[in-house]
Formats: C-alpha cells, sequence, structure tokens
C-alpha cells in the first residue's frame, strides 16, 4: 500500500545533503532515497531489539596464515546453530574471502561477529544484517 502525503519540509542545509545522497547513491528521486532511509532505520531497531536478523560476516584475510582458518572455523561450530554456509574465495595470491551466512538474534550475531573479525591477522571485517521475518 503507498500512501502520498505532501507538506513535509526540511532545512536547505538537509535538503542538500539528501540531494547529495540521491547522487551519490543512484536513486531515481528524493522519495526513493527517504524510503530507503526509513527501511534502514527500522531494520536498525529490530537489530537493537534482539529480533531475529538474518545476514553475513564477511572476512579478507592472508591465506597463507593457515590459523585463520582454523580459528574461524572453531568459532563457527561453537556457535554452528546460527550459522547457515561458509563461502571462500581466493582474490588473489594472498588474499581470501570468507562470507558466512548467520541467522538469529542480532546480539548473537554481533558476538559472532566480534569473535570472527577480532581473529590476529584479519585485514577486514564486516557483518551486515537485515529482518529476517
Amino acid at each position: 500500500m503507498s500512501v502520498t502525503r505532501f507538506g513535509v519540509s526540511l532545512d536547505q542545509e538537509l535538503l542538500e545533503a539528501l540531494d547529495e545522497y540521491v547522487g551519490d547513491n543512484l536513486f531515481a528521486n528524493r522519495s526513493q532515497a527517504i524510503r530507503h532511509l526509513i527501511e534502514k532505520n527500522l531494520v536498525e531497531k529490530k537489530w537493537k531489539c534482539d529480533n531475529v536478523v538474518a545476514g553475513a560476516v564477511v572476512l579478507v584475510f592472508n591465506h597463507e596464515k593457515t590459523d585463520i582458518l582454523t580459528k574461524s572455523s572453531e568459532i563457527q561450530f561453537t556457535f554452528k546453530e546460527h550459522i547457515l554456509s561458509t563461502q571462500g574465495f581466493y582474490l588473489n595470491d594472498q588474499n581470501y574471502l570468507q562470507i558466512i551466512a548467520v541467522k538469529g538474534p542480532s546480539k548473537k550475531l554481533t558476538e559472532i561477529s566480534d569473535k570472527l573479525i577480532s581473529i590476529r591477522g584479519i585485514q577486514h571485517g564486516k557483518l551486515v544484517m537485515s529482518k529476517a521475518e
């Protein structure tokens, strides 16, 4: 259901920031950008309420450091009820990308990602979550 209402006003500075956001993210118009921001806010609110969400933990590291994969596997086994799958890709001769699909309460997924990202040798790590229901 779509509802159209008029009468929303923004300060010039906010309007300019919105237009920049629209351009940077290639939205078709301001309405699309505002819808995206509202949806993003609602998802983040669910994370804070510890609702069940789905997501991915993305890790980049040097694959020659084999202890990283071992530690990652140990952590995943500890939280196996929240791990959906794991994929790995060689990016080049040194770097490896591991993507771990997860589902569960947002606080638990944050705990899992914090443990994975804090493994010594992880060059980059990020948790991305979205609503699951």
